[in-house]
């Protein structure tokens, strides 16, 4: 991937929900889902995050897009800061950026049809007439897999395998470089997610996309992406090229993900079970925080935070294991 353009720099972006207490709202801390995530995209490629609910994966996804704001950190597109754009440059730069969201159910409006809901990003930029709008609505429900007359249809007539096609439609309507997926077949029938991922790999290869694909599960990261970053209350602890992660994993968290998965744990490896759940972002542990539940925890673990670091060519660690 290091040949191809880069699409996306993130860096040290952060997103804090203040809490405060009182009548007078007295600021009493920060709520940390994102705290300080350095990564990039190159055009074409499909860059997968993984980690476990809460850990702030989901978050990353809507700052990235700004559709949530955030606290610090820079965002920047084909070589442009757009952290602090204007609402006006922000609404023609989201012709380039969009999300799948997880629950098609819940991201398309019970009130409109398939065609309307398809249709409404080229009416709220203003794109086209009505029927050069009618004719690529049946040309994008083509692209995904369904038939031009279903554009009549209301979400309820729709399976949810249907309904994450609609979604992924309404998402291509214009024509955008960078797709954000957030957990875009978790609530589909495994026997449906299959076709959801073979979907969206057949449009990257056509279109040329780029993907944030954010998962819980492994399974549908190593099928998608390139490249892997493991995030952790709200840190990245390892970024790595697909094969180089699975096959040399170098965070304790990143062992333990791997090894929850059958289909994936190596042949010699045993089940790495954490201890306890994953710990508040509002009061996170001192030093690495991953230590209280890692299995190979030292002395200095607790008591200063790694960074992350280049252990080799394109493989990124923050883990006492592994200081240089």
């Amino acid at each position: 991937m290091s040949e191809q353009r880069r699409l996306l720099e993130v860096k040290d972006l952060r997103k804090y929900y203040p809490l405060t207490a009182g009548i007078l709202s007295r600021h009493i801390g920060d709520i940390k889902a994102v705290d300080g995530v350095t990564f990039d995209l190159n055009e074409g490629e499909s860059l997968g995050l993984v980690g476990e609910s809460g850990c702030g994966k989901s978050t990353l996804g809507k700052a990235i897009l700004r559709l949530e704001e955030p606290t610090a950190g820079r965002i920047i597109y084909e070589g442009t800061d757009i952290t602090g754009l204007d609402k006006s440059a922000l609404r023609e730069l989201r012709k380039e950026m969009q999300i799948i969201f997880q629950d098609p159910e819940a991201s398309l409006d019970p009130r409109m049809t398939v065609g309307e809901s398809i249709c409404e990003p080229l009416a709220i930029h203003n794109i086209g007439d009505e029927r050069l709008r009618d004719e690529t609505v049946a040309k994008l429900l083509k692209q995904v897999g369904l038939e031009p007359d279903q554009a009549s249809l209301y979400p309820h007539e729709l399976s949810g395998g249907q309904k994450q096609r609609v979604g992924i439609a309404r998402a291509l309507a214009l024509n955008p470089k960078l797709i954000i997926a957030d957990e875009p077949v978790s609530a589909l029938d495994v026997s449906i997610q299959a076709q959801i991922l073979n979907l969206m790999l057949d449009i990257q290869g056509e279109l040329g996309l780029a993907y944030l694909l954010i998962a819980h599960d492994l399974s549908v990261i190593k099928y998608v992406a390139h490249r892997i970053a493991v995030m952790y209350l709200g840190k990245i602890v390892e970024l790595a090229e697909k094969k180089e992660l699975f096959n040399s994993p170098l965070h304790p968290y990143t062992e333990a993900l791997i090894s929850a998965v059958p289909s994936l744990r190596r042949k010699t490896g045993k089940r790495i079970v954490l201890r306890g759940d994953v710990p508040s972002p509002l009061n996170p542990p001192s030093g690495c925080r991953f230590h209280p539940r890692c299995h190979r925890t030292m002395p200095l673990c607790s008591q200063e935070e790694p960074e992350l670091v280049e252990i080799s060519p394109g493989h990124w660690v923050a883990c006492h294991l592994h200081r240089k």
